[in-house]
């Protein structure tokens, strides 16, 4: 009995170093075919629609990218935001701090509400655009163009929506750096003081 089971596990060892048969490597990745074509496939994705969750299966693809814009718009503004007062100083008002999550507890409720106005107005008149035709997210005539930056040649429009592109998603990394940095001292370990 003892020999039996000896064997038995010398024979069990022993295919632990036997060559396997090699696979092939085959990826699943379900790409939603709206993603093809879309700006925004570059080198830091290795040129393909970056999708691991799959999400463009339950969000329109259209949808997402509006929304990965608006988002990419905000950040970069948070971030200037955030940096300005630190090297440039602020304005003559309340807020009396270079630390900008502080200086959101110091404004006045009336700012609060006059910002709130403003991006609703910006909004509304962005969508009042849409419903005309135009664009806000690439792809044709520019919503809000009040300073003719917008190019007519077709590639040169693919680039500039590739940056702006870009520069959002790197400022979403940025004021989330930012903001981890100030709620968990020590968490990022680049960029003291901020």
């Amino acid at each position: 009995m003892k020999t039996a089971a000896i064997l038995s596990l010398l024979a069990g060892s022993a295919a632990a170093f036997a060559p396997s048969p090699a696979a092939k490597a085959t990826t699943s990745l379900n790409v939603n075919p709206d993603l093809d074509g879309m700006v925004g496939v570059s080198v830091e994705t290795g040129g393909k629609v970056w999708d691991p969750l799959n999400l463009s299966d339950w969000i329109p693809a259209d949808r997402a990218r509006a929304a990965e814009l608006a988002n990419g718009r905000s950040a970069m503004l948070a971030t200037v935001g955030y940096v300005f007062p630190k090297y440039f100083g602020s304005f003559e008002g309340p807020v009396s701090v270079d630390d900008p999550i502080a200086a959101i507890g110091q404004s006045d409720l009336q700012w609060w509400a006059q910002f709130v106005i403003f991006c609703g107005t910006i909004e509304a008149y962005k969508y009042k655009m849409e419903l005309e035709g135009k664009s806000s997210t690439g792809g044709g005539e520019p919503a809000i163009d009040w300073m003719r930056m917008y190019p007519d040649d077709a590639e040169k429009r693919k680039e500039v929506e590739l940056k702006e592109l870009k520069n959002g998603r790197l400022a979403m990394l940025g004021i989330a750096g930012f903001v981890s940095a100030h709620f968990i001292p020590g968490s990022v370990p680049v960029g003291p003081g901020f």
